[in-house]
């Protein structure tokens, strides 16, 4: 299979100093699949490929017995975070009526997944 990427990879490295152009309105999915396949000579179904083959990465990091930790290197870092089960209390003061006391019902243990973003995503948002 011959690469394409690098050959169009030295031509948008000589427009690294200029600014890049905001996008206006939100892509969906195929437009995304569409621009990247355009800007890298890959075909739609290789970029397809890629985009699945991530989401399964993502999947094994963060599942159950995952390390629980994803980082897409200078973007983001996808965190899950174990939240134990809280029990039941009574007689619990009401912070919305002072005086009043109420019942918190039991809360299950759960997972939390926390998307942060990294140094790279922060200035992008900032330029």
């Amino acid at each position: 299979m011959q690469c394409l990427y690098r050959d169009n990879h030295q031509e948008n490295n000589s427009m690294a100093g200029k600014k890049a152009a905001a996008i206006k309105d939100r892509y969906s999915k195929t437009q995304i699949i569409s621009e990247i396949a355009d800007n890298t000579g890959l075909t739609k179904k290789e970029v397809g490929a890629v985009f699945d083959e991530l989401s399964h990465l993502v999947e094994r990091h963060i599942k159950k017995r995952g390390c629980g930790e994803f980082t897409l290197p200078g973007l983001l870092k996808i965190v899950t975070k174990k939240k134990p089960a809280q029990k039941a209390r009574k007689g619990v003061p009401n912070p919305f009526r002072p005086g009043e006391l109420m019942d918190v019902p039991a809360k299950p243990a759960t997972t939390q997944v926390k998307v942060r973003p990294l140094k790279k995503l922060k200035e992008y948002a900032l330029s």
